[in-house]
């Protein structure tokens, strides 16, 4: 194992140098951008990005250890943020624009995704994540309506971002190697989408119908709404229908009257 990992963090240290140009060329830095990057570990990737010379650069890295690791490396060129990335406030940064890389943590990566979603200006916040998941996460992120992986992270993913993905990554590009694949993917925000007044109703919504993903939605349907026949006549759904074979667009119209209802 890497002397520097931390298993109780998730760290898998990225070592393939071609893959990590790749990250960078993805990534298509400007010297008017500003740059955000969470989780970078000994700074290989903090070292190619550099080299882009963006107008501003943060690293934001949970283990002290790193981050003096960091400090010696790298000095004043990179500001170093000590601190957790899925607790860290990002006010500060809500009309930056920022470009964000992040080999995101397996434990922690769909809490971190989640809580970008939830900011209100999302593509005034970022102009483009270069996110690196789990492959059985990224493969989730990116299912499409009436297929087995297609559920409640789909669908918010989804909600603000268009999503693409780069490549797959073997473990052994790692350090030390996980025991499963990763996925590069490349996530821009949406300039128009469906507006939802709260987007803790979309995940309230989405863990009601995914929660017994095998029954008919009559249920779910029928526990949101009082007046479930109304619904179902508005969206012409069929009560027979199971979760994953509804789409995206019909859950955010589902919340959309979920929140008429309880306004």
């Amino acid at each position: 194992m890497n002397k520097f990992s931390k298993r109780s963090l998730g760290q898998n240290f990225l070592i393939d140098k071609k893959i990590i140009s790749l990250i960078v060329k993805t990534g298509d830095i400007n010297k008017d951008d500003k740059v955000l990057e969470v989780g970078p570990g000994t700074g290989a990737l903090t070292e190619q990005i550099l080299e882009q010379n963006p107008k501003d650069f943060t690293v934001i890295e949970k283990d002290l250890r790193l981050v003096k690791i960091l400090k010696e490396k790298f000095g004043d060129q990179v500001k170093i943020i000590n601190d957790d990335m899925l607790k860290f406030s990002y006010k500060n940064y809500y009309s930056q624009n920022l470009i964000i890389f992040g080999n995101l943590p397996y434990n922690i990566s769909t809490q971190v995704l989640a809580n970008w979603i939830k900011i209100k200006d999302l593509d005034k916040f970022c102009k483009r994540f270069i996110l690196m998941f789990q492959k059985e996460v990224a493969d989730r992120i990116l299912a499409e309506t009436n297929t087995k992986n297609f559920g409640r992270l789909s669908i918010i993913s989804n909600w603000k971002l268009k999503i693409s993905k780069v490549l797959d990554i073997e473990p052994n590009s790692f350090d030390p190697k996980p025991k499963v694949k990763s996925s590069l993917l490349l996530l821009k925000p949406k300039e128009k989408f469906y507006n939802l007044e709260d987007p803790k109703n979309l995940e309230h919504i989405t863990n009601v119908f995914f929660n017994q993903r095998r029954k008919m939605i009559k249920k779910p349907i029928k526990f949101l709404f009082k007046n479930y026949d109304h619904v179902v006549r508005e969206l012409c759904l069929d009560l027979k229908l199971r979760p994953q074979n509804l789409d995206s667009n019909t859950y955010f119209k589902i919340c959309d009257m979920y929140e008429n209802l309880t306004n």
